[in-house]
């Protein structure tokens, strides 16, 4: 038995761990009610080995323990629901990291870690020259341990954001 943790990309039979992932972290951020995603729209929307990746190309890595004699069959405690993007100026592509998600009695075992150690290797599967993410300003223990990967801040941009009402005016 291995003493590090699996990490694989997201089939089709995992869509519940994903949206239970999904729903934690909702919660932590005190967003619960906000939360749309339901197992149907995971399964429309998401993409998975094996098959036609469908638009937008939005995989799911899983982070799974490592077997022990308590746990011989461990489930995925965590995620990184993550897409291919593109930088112009770079003339490359990278990956964009939409929720990186790690449970909390599961935490401080490194699993994070492994997580952003498999986007950086996709990063560079592909040739691509960034993995980037956002980060809630108040999410100060997952700040710091971003900073602790070499990660910088990218003060001089603003997210920017359309959606609901504003958006459906624009595409009218």
């Amino acid at each position: 038995m291995s003493d590090q943790p699996t990490i694989r990309l997201a089939t089709e039979e995992d869509v519940p761990y994903i949206l239970q992932f999904i729903r934690e972290l909702a919660d932590y951020e005190h967003a619960l009610d906000e939360v749309e995603a339901t197992h149907e729209s995971l399964l429309a929307t998401l993409s998975f080995p094996g098959t036609q990746p469908k638009r937008g190309s939005t995989y799911t890595a899983l982070v799974i323990p490592p077997a022990t004699a308590e746990t011989p069959n461990p489930v995925p405690v965590g995620m990184a629901l993550h897409f291919y993007n593109y930088s112009t100026w770079r003339s490359a592509p990278g990956i964009y990291l939409e929720d990186l998600y790690v449970q909390p009695s599961q935490r401080g075992k490194g699993y994070g870690l492994a997580l952003f150690r498999f986007l950086a290797q996709e990063v560079h599967k592909v040739g691509g020259k960034r993995l980037e993410w956002s980060v809630l300003k108040w999410n100060e223990p997952s700040i710091k341990f971003y900073k602790a990967l070499g990660a910088k801040e990218m003060v001089e941009w603003a997210k920017m954001m359309l959606d609901g009402e504003a958006l459906d005016k624009l595409a009218a």
